[in-house]
C-alpha cells in the first residue's frame, strides 16, 4: 500500500489547485460511505477521481446509523435472501481483510416470548443466517434456556422471555470507518475535499461534463471538468438530478431513524439484544462504555441537513426497551441522541419500513450516474456498481473493481500490533487498555498518533471533558483527518457529542484550543466555534423536548450553521 496521506491544510490547498487545473475521469459528489467507496473504487482501477462533500465526510447518514455490519435478520422474514447473502459476505470481508481494525464481532440475544412454535421458527432463520455468512469469523448461533439468558442479561424481566437464542453480527464506528475509506481513496490518488459544495452542473448539449464547486469556507469557486459525475448524495439524490435539468430514473425518500445512548451501567447485560416491535426491530447495542438503543423508522420531509429527534421518537424507544427491562430507563439516563435519514428507493408504500433497502444505479442522462438506496453494510458493492456504470462514460479500458482485495489504511500490520500491545503501551507509558483503544480506532495508523506525541508528551493525557479520549486524538483530527470545525472533531472524528453527560460542552473549548494553531484560528474564531457548538447542543436538547417532528425541526434549525451553503443543501 502507498504511504497514507495526511488530510491537512496543505493537502486541502493542493486539492483545490488540482480541481481547478485538471480534468478528471470521475467526479464524485457526496462524502458519505458510498461516495467515499466510489472514490476508492475508481482510484484503485487507475481512474483519476475527485470527491467533493458540501459539509463534512460522513456528516449525513453515514455517521448516524446503527453502526452495524450485518445481514439483517428481518430481511430473511421478507424472503430477501439475495440482500442478506450479499450483506453477510461484506461483513466477512470487513472482519477479515478490509477493516479488521475497525469492524468487530458483537453478540446479540434474541429473547423468545412464545413457548412452543417460536424457537424452531427463529432457529431455522438463524441457521440460514449462519450458512449465508460464509467463512466463520463469528460463532454460530446457540440456544439458551430462560435461566441461561438471564445469567447473560440480568436486566431482562423474567416474565419477558421463555428462552433465547444468541447470534453474532459485527459493528463499527460508522463515521470513523467512512473517514478511513476516504483517506484510503486519497492514499491511492483521489482528490478529496470537504466543505466543497456543488452549486452547478456543466453541460455540453445533453451531457454532463463537470461542475462548479464552491469552497464553503471562503466562497471561492472553481469549475471542475469530468468525464462523468457520480451522484452519491443519499437523501439529496433528487436535488442533484434536478440540478442536472433532467428527470431521475428513480426517486429517494427519507426515513428518519433515531437512536439514544445510555451509560453501560444502566443495563446489566453481557450481550447486546434484538427486540421485536410491531413494525420492525429494536437493537440494544454495546458501544464501549455505553449502549446504543434504536431505531425508529418514520417518514421525514423537513430539514435534511439536521434531522431532529422529537420527544415522541425518544418515548417510542424507551417504551419498547422498558417493556423487557426489570429496571426501566428514564429520560434522565440518556446521554446522547442522534437522528439520521435513510435514503430509501421510493415506492407506492405509505410505510417507510416497507420501502426498498436494496440499491439502484441509473444514468438519468449522459455523464451523470446516480446511486442510491442500499445499506451501510453493502457500501462497497454499491460503489463498485456505480463505477462499473461510470466506465461507460469514461471510455477506454474497463478494469474490474479490486476493492474486495484492498485493505483500508490501518489494517495492514494491525494484528501484529495487537500482539505487541503490552510492549507498545510500555513504550509510551500508557495503560494497555488505552493502547488497545487506539489500535481499535486507528489500527496501524496508531503510530502516527504516537509520533505526534513525541513532540508533546501531554498529548497522551486524557482529553479535558472527555477522558475516554486522549488529547492526541483531538489534535490528529485536524492534522491528519480533514477536520475543519470543532463540530467535526467532537461529533465525527470522536463521539464525544453522544458519549458524555453534557454532550461535549466541557470538552469544547479545550478541544478548540488544541486544534486552533493547525487551522489558523485566532481567539475570536475559537470563541465562535465553541459558541456554535454549544448552540447546536442546546438546540438539539430543545428539539428532543418537542412533541412532534415539526416543532422539533423548528427548534433544531434555530442554531447557527458553521457551514453556510450557497444553495441550502448538504450533499454528503
Amino acid at each position: 500500500m502507498p504511504t497514507p496521506v495526511r488530510l491537512d491544510q496543505a493537502r486541502r490547498t493542493n486539492a483545490w489547485e488540482r480541481l481547478a487545473s485538471r480534468s478528471f475521469d470521475v467526479l464524485v459528489v457526496g462524502g458519505g460511505v458510498t461516495g467515499a467507496g466510489a472514490a476508492l473504487d475508481a482510484a484503485t482501477r487507475g481512474l483519476s477521481v475527485a470527491l467533493v462533500e458540501a459539509r463534512d465526510f460522513a456528516s449525513g447518514t453515514s455517521s448516524r446509523s446503527s453502526k452495524l455490519f450485518h445481514g439483517g435478520l428481518r430481511y430473511l422474514e421478507q424472503f430477501n435472501f439475495g440482500l442478506v447473502r450479499e450483506a453477510l459476505r461484506e461483513r466477512e470481508l470487513m472482519l477479515t481483510r478490509i477493516a479488521p481494525h475497525l469492524v468487530k464481532p458483537v453478540p446479540f440475544l434474541y429473547p423468545l416470548t412464545h413457548r412452543f412454535w417460536e424457537r424452531p421458527y427463529v432457529s431455522l432463520g438463524m441457521t440460514l443466517y449462519d450458512s449465508m455468512g460464509g467463512a466463520r469469523s463469528v460463532p454460530r448461533h446457540r440456544h439458551l434456556t430462560r435461566g441461561g439468558a438471564l445469567r447473560l442479561a440480568p436486566a431482562l424481566k423474567r416474565g419477558s422471555l421463555t428462552g433465547a437464542l444468541m447470534y453474532y453480527d459485527a459493528q463499527a464506528d460508522d463515521a470513523r470507518h467512512t473517514l478511513t475509506v476516504a483517506r484510503t481513496a486519497a492514499t491511492y490518488g483521489a482528490t478529496l475535499l470537504n466543505s466543497a459544495e456543488v452549486v452547478k452542473l456543466h453541460h455540453a448539449g445533453e451531457r454532463i461534463v463537470g461542475a462548479r464547486v464552491r469552497d464553503v469556507e471562503t466562497g471561492h469557486e472553481v469549475d471542475v471538468e469530468a468525464a462523468v459525475v457520480v451522484n452519491a448524495t443519499g437523501v439529496w439524490t433528487d436535488d442533484i438530478q434536478t440540478m442536472a435539468g433532467g428527470r431521475g430514473r428513480f426517486h429517494v425518500r427519507a426515513s428518519k431513524g433515531v437512536h439514544i445512548v445510555v451509560p453501560r451501567d444502566r443495563i446489566n447485560s453481557e450481550t447486546g439484544m434484538i427486540l421485536r416491535t410491531e413494525k420492525s426491530v429494536l437493537f440494544v447495542i454495546p458501544w464501549t462504555t455505553h449502549w446504543i438503543i434504536g431505531t425508529t423508522d418514520t417518514d421525514w420531509t423537513l430539514d435534511r441537513s439536521h434531522p431532529a429527534a422529537s420527544r415522541a421518537d425518544i418515548d417510542y424507544i424507551l417504551d419498547h426497551v422498558n417493556a423487557v427491562l426489570s429496571v426501566p430507563l428514564t429520560h434522565d439516563d440518556i446521554q446522547g441522541v442522534y437522528a439520521g435519514l435513510r435514503p430509501l428507493l421510493s415506492g407506492e408504500s405509505e410505510s417507510t419500513s416497507a420501502l426498498s433497502r436494496e440499491h439502484a444505479v441509473a444514468r438519468p442522462q449522459p455523464g451523470l450516474i446516480s446511486i442510491a438506496g442500499g445499506k451501510y453494510t453493502t457500501y462497497r458493492v454499491m460503489a463498485a456498481d456505480a463505477i462499473d456504470a461510470a466506465l461507460e462514460d469514461v471510455g477506454g479500458p474497463k478494469p474490474p473493481s479490486v476493492t474486495e482485495h484492498t485493505p483500508l489504511i490501518g489494517a495492514e500490520g494491525y494484528h501484529a500490533m495487537v500482539n505487541q500491545v503490552d510492549r507498545l503501551a510500555r513504550r509510551v507509558d500508557l495503560p494497555v487498555w488505552r493502547m488497545q483503544w487506539l489500535l481499535n480506532r486507528y489500527g496501524s495508523m496508531t503510530e502516527e498518533l504516537l509520533d505526534l506525541a513525541l513532540e508533546d508528551k501531554s498529548l497522551l493525557d486524557p482529553a479535558e471533558g472527555a477522558e475516554e479520549y486522549l488529547r492526541v486524538e483531538i489534535r490528529y483530527a485536524a492534522s491528519h483527518e480533514a477536520a475543519l470545525h470543532l463540530d467535526d472533531v467532537l461529533t465525527r472524528r470522536t463521539r464525544i457529542s453522544i458519549e458524555t453527560p453534557d454532550r461535549g460542552t466541557a470538552a469544547a473549548r479545550p478541544a478548540a484550543e488544541l486544534i486552533a494553531s493547525l487551522l489558523g484560528w485566532d481567539s475570536d474564531r475559537v470563541a465562535n466555534e465553541v459558541a456554535a457548538y454549544e448552540a447546536r447542543v442546546e438546540s438539539e436538547r430543545r428539539s428532543q423536548q418537542q412533541a412532534d417532528d415539526l416543532a422539533a425541526d423548528a427548534a433544531r434549525i434555530a442554531a447557527p450553521d458553521t457551514r453556510a451553503l450557497a444553495v441550502g443543501r448538504a450533499l454528503g
